[in-house]
């Protein structure tokens, strides 16, 4: 008999699987943005189920956020009537997608910290997250396994392919702190024994990290300042852009279906 679901409903545990899924939606938006625009047929195929799947990944998590936190909402809801205020994703996954190098940099690099955070939830004490993170962590192994090749053939290819996948490692890195950042509500969850503490990670990310890149021939940067705050809401202004893309039907026609 499966374990029943820990009686958690927390606002803590609410805000934390937005975090999650508002992480895969606005990465998968900006991925799919790539649709009918990549370099190569391949590659255009590639991306847009990349998009997929981070985007079928955000509709559970979103329809967990909305199941506990208990106010009616539903993931679409949650996806397409918040304002950027609301939303919890990390600064990462909403920098612009800038040239092929640049969108494949920010792929790997967040490719590496979702693995390692979905194998961790495959412990969490509440099953449907452990479920959720089961299905999630197949598709997210073929994400890594395909962005850390990139990176790898692009970054020990010509001196053009290699300079723009530095340029990109150095604008991105400063950006990754965030993803091992810990506040209050992971100290909560973490205490539930829902999701390990965002710092518990950093040490696997790294190691997956360096061994791809040493493979590439590129340098990790140093150690520097890490913004952070979209977590708590606090964003660049890149997401009003998304957000006004994303949403626009739904705000345009409120409550439409088709």
């Amino acid at each position: 008999m499966a374990a029943a679901a820990p009686a958690t409903g927390t606002v803590a545990q609410a805000e934390w699987l937005q975090r999650v899924g508002d992480n895969c939606l606005i990465l998968g938006h900006r991925v799919s943005e790539w649709c009918g625009h990549s370099p190569a047929l391949e590659e255009d195929i590639a991306l847009a189920n990349t998009a997929l799947d981070l985007i079928g990944q955000c509709q559970l998590w979103l329809g967990l956020a909305a199941e506990v936190e208990g106010k009616g909402r539903s993931a679409d809801d949650l996806a397409f009537l918040r304002d950027a205020g609301a939303f919890r994703n990390v600064l990462l996954v909403e920098r612009p997608n800038g040239d092929f190098g640049q969108t494949l940099m920010r792929q790997f690099l967040f490719d590496a910290w979702h693995h390692e955070f979905l194998k961790a939830l495959s412990d969490s004490s509440d099953p449907r997250v452990a479920e959720i993170a089961a299905k999630a962590s197949k598709e997210v192994a073929y994400h890594l396994e395909r962005s850390a090749d990139l990176v790898v053939r692009l970054g020990d290819g010509t001196e053009e392919s290699h300079e723009r996948m530095q340029k990109a490692l150095d604008a991105l890195w400063p950006y990754t702190g965030e993803l091992f950042m810990a506040d209050a509500v992971d100290a909560e969850i973490a205490a539930a024994g829902i999701a390990p503490s965002p710092d518990s990670l950093k040490d696997g990310w790294l190691r997956t990290v360096k061994a791809v890149l040493d493979e590439a021939t590129l340098a990790v940067p140093a150690e520097g300042w890490q913004h952070k705050g979209g977590k708590k809401g606090v964003h660049t202004e890149h997401l009003g852009y998304i957000l006004a893309e994303m949403q626009f039907l739904q705000r345009a026609y409120p409550g439409a279906t088709w």
